[in-house]
This record gives C-alpha cells, structure tokens and sequence, in this order.
C-alpha cells in the first residue's frame, strides 16, 4: 500500500466498474427500448468486439504517446460514446448498435493500465518479489469487479424509476467522471517510456509468445462463456431464472479469494511451472463443474471450480508482463486482454447451441474441452522452452 499510494486502490477498483457494467447495462437498455432480445443481444456482441478490436490500438498509442493522455482521451470519449447510447435509445436500431459499438470501442483499459503502473513500480523501487503479489490483488479486483458491476446493474434497473433503464448507463457514466478520469490523471504516466539506444524507435514485441498468450487467454474466455450460458440455463431449467446472477457471484467470489491467496505462493513455485499446473487445475475444476452438474450439485460444484480461474489468469498476465518490452506493456497487456472477450463470446455461442439441446449439462460440457486446449497450449509451450530458459521471450 506505501508503494502504490492508498488512493491508488479505491480508485482503482471503481474505474473499473464502467467496464464491468456496460454489457449487462446496454442489454438491459436495448431490449427494453425495442423490446427484443435477439437485438439486444446483437448490440452487445457488437460492444464487445469492438472493445477487443480496439483494446491493442488503444494499448499502441499509449505506449507511443504516454498513458496519461491517452487514458484521459479515451474516458473522455467513453463518456460521450455513452450519453450517445442514451440519445440513440428513442432513434432507430441502426444508431442503437452504432452507439453500443462506440461504447466498445472507446473503453478506457483501465485494468491494463494499473497492471502496467504496478510493473513500472515493481522496476523502479527494484523489488521483482512484489510482481506476483500485485498481479495476485489485481486479479481479486477484477474479479471483484465483475461480480460488483453487475449487482450494481441489477439494483439500479428496478429502483431508479424515474429514469429508467438508462440509469445503468448514467451510474456508469458518473463512475467515469469520478473514478476513472481521477485515475488516468494520478496514476498513469505523463510521458512515454523511455527507450534505450539500441532498442531502435521502439521495441518489438515478441508475435509468436503473445498470440500464444492471446489464444490462452481466449481459452479462459470460452471457459467464461460456458459457466455463463450453463448457470444460466441451470436457473431456468429450476423455475428460478433471476437466480443465474446470484449463482454465477459465486463463481466470481471464488475466482477473487483464490486470486488473493495467490500472493502467499513461494517464491520457488516459479511462473514457468506455475502456468501449466494451474492449466491442470482448471481442467480439474471444470470437470468437477461438468460433474456436479450431472449430480444436480450445481452451487457447490460452481464453487468448487471458481478457484482454479484467478491462478490461472495471474499466470498469464505475469508471463505477458515478462516477455514484454519495457516501452511496449500496455500494447502486450491489451493484445492478451483481447483473447478474453472474444473467448466468451464463441464460447456464449457454442455453449448457447449446446444448451438448447442438453440443457445446462450440455453447456457445462464445453468448460472442461475448453480448459483442456488451455492444458494442451501450456504443455506445449512449455516443453517447446525446455533447455532454452528464456520462457517464450524469442519472438
């Protein structure tokens, strides 16, 4: 906490709020405006992947031009892409989704951003034994999050009547007004990094370790994906579809508590081992989920599997971290963060399509292959490193 500032937390943790409100907000708002779902679902889809199309852009121009600026810019223009959305709610559906893809396309990368500000810490004060404790907090915040965001949403829907279901969407804009903006000014850095003689204009990134981490990543994602459409069906198949979000908190709660206990690792337990254990262990969770499911236990098996998700996720992000160019962090980090949306929307699909026929089991069923292909690219990157000790640094 004396490294970081004790600002640097709240704030931190609320920037990200937005973020993990924006899907289930502009959901909500489009399918009450134009009262259909398929719609609905469609303008989002369009959110998210503009998000993550734009998210390595974003990360680009901030290693180039310096965060500070271009965090500013792109909250700034968030803010605007969202009072945008709430005009387009009384205009046609082609500005709806031209709107909603706006959202995506200009949200502020504020979970790249405070991993990169703990990285530069980590260099400047010279200690590299506080890396994994930070990604450990930071992977528990995002988490956290992402079951806060949500609840938020949901609170918000019913209670503000007054301004309907646009009021997700203004909560979300005064967030960024008094979080977000904050932060991008206080805890992001003014210039860009400085680069060495020899690194040339600006360092390479390594392509091949990080399309191996973005497709990790995207394993993840269709895991997501998968425990999303699953809970969901399994609320609906039990008469109780309002209880899909309360079920799938667990699994976020979960997901942030092993996060946090991450940090108590040993130092021996290095990240290179780390990454296919932790592969392991996630295969092993979402067996246990598919399982549980079958054994009509689905609560504590959704609990069960929420452990073996944050070590995984911290893995990658310290990985990306280490391979990655000091002057090229944030453009690593947002190409990494982008495998995760779009694993959970062909993971949403397929386990969608699998639902409709098995029920809940059927969408369970793609949790544990998807964890499998995430196993397969870890033991295979890892023996493709035996020998050489430089951990997919070779581009």
């Amino acid at each position: 906490m004396q490294t970081a500032g004790v600002g640097f937390f709240p704030l931190s943790l609320l920037a990200r709020l937005p973020y993990a409100m924006s899907s289930l907000a502009t959901l909500i708002l489009v399918q009450t405006v134009t009262g259909s779902y398929a719609f609905a679902g469609l303008s989002a889809a369009a959110q998210g992947l503009c998000g993550s199309a734009g998210a390595p852009v974003v990360g680009a121009l901030a290693d180039r031009y310096g965060h500070r600026r271009v965090a500013a810019i792109t909250t700034l223009a968030n803010i605007a892409a969202l009072l945008c959305l709430i005009a387009a709610s009384r205009a046609a559906r082609a500005e709806l989704l031209a709107a909603a893809a706006l959202v995506g396309l200009t949200q502020p990368p504020v979970g790249v951003l405070v991993r990169v500000y703990w990285s530069r810490l980590v260099k400047i004060h010279a200690l590299p034994s506080l890396l994994p404790s930070a990604m450990a907090y930071e992977a528990a915040a995002d988490e956290t999050s992402f079951v806060a965001g949500p609840t938020l949403v949901g609170l918000l829907a019913p209670i503000a009547t007054s301004l309907g279901p646009i009021a997700p969407i203004a909560a979300s804009i005064v967030l960024l007004c008094v979080a977000a903006l904050p932060f991008a000014m206080l805890y992001t850095d003014r210039s860009p990094m400085k680069r060495s003689s020899h690194t040339g204009p600006q360092a390479r990134l390594p392509r091949r370790a990080l399309v191996a981490m973005f497709f990790a990543m995207a394993a993840m994602g269709a895991v997501f994906g998968a425990v999303q459409t699953g809970v969901t069906a399994y609320a609906h198949s039990i008469g109780r579809p309002g209880a899909a979000g309360l079920i799938y908190a667990i699994f976020g709660a979960g997901s942030a508590l092993a996060g946090a206990a991450c940090a108590w690792l040993p130092r021996g337990f290095a990240a290179r081992h780390r990454y296919p254990a932790f592969a392991a262990a996630l295969v092993a969770g979402m067996l246990a989920l598919y399982i549980g499911d079958r054994l009509h236990a689905v609560v504590p098996a959704v609990a069960m599997a929420s452990v073996t998700v944050a070590p995984y996720m911290i893995t990658l992000y310290t990985l990306t971290e280490r391979i990655a160019p000091p002057d090229r962090t944030a453009s690593a980090m947002t190409i990494l963060c982008a495998g995760g949306p779009l694993g959970t929307a062909g993971g949403q699909a397929l386990a969608g399509y699998l639902a409709q026929g098995g029920g809940s089991s059927g969408a369970f069923l793609l949790a544990p292959i998807a964890a499998a292909a995430a196993l397969l690219l870890a033991l295979t990157l890892t023996a493709a490193d035996q020998g050489r000790g430089t951990w997919l640094a070779a581009g």
